[in-house]
């Protein structure tokens, strides 16, 4: 799969994220739907790691590789993670709770791991059948 197609759905899978986040708060699902925040991390970890294949797109996966997805999809998360801290303690003052930011930083690392599987079986194996 070439570059094109990947950005393709990448942009499909950005949109999907950016249309149900903003359904989502006009009809106040993150208060009535419990999972959703976490069907939103995990998404937006999916989505994180097929664009660092994008940026670096690599033509063999290795060990390597898949550290490195895991690590930047972590450091995004933890950064996004901060951010809520910030805005939610000192702004909105609410308390940011812990084992919320612990599971929102699971599903993000899940959705990467999910984009390494998919990057691996979906894409990976239409390159090698193009070459």
């Amino acid at each position: 799969m070439d570059k094109k197609k990947l950005s393709k759905r990448m942009v499909l899978i950005v949109v999907f994220i950016f249309l149900l986040n903003l359904i989502a708060s006009k009809l106040y699902w993150y208060t009535s739907i419990w999972w959703l925040d976490m069907l939103m991390h995990f998404l937006g970890g999916f989505w994180l790691g097929l664009l660092m294949f994008f940026i670096f797109f690599i033509k063999n996966l290795n060990s390597r590789h898949i550290i490195y997805v895991f690590l930047g999809v972590l450091l995004v998360g933890i950064l996004w993670e901060l951010f809520e801290l910030l805005f939610f303690n000192y702004l909105a003052g609410n308390p940011v709770i812990l084992l919320d930011t612990l599971s929102d930083i699971f599903f993000d690392l899940a959705g990467g791991g999910a984009s390494i599987i998919y990057f691996s079986k979906r894409i990976m194996t239409r390159m090698e059948n193009i070459i």
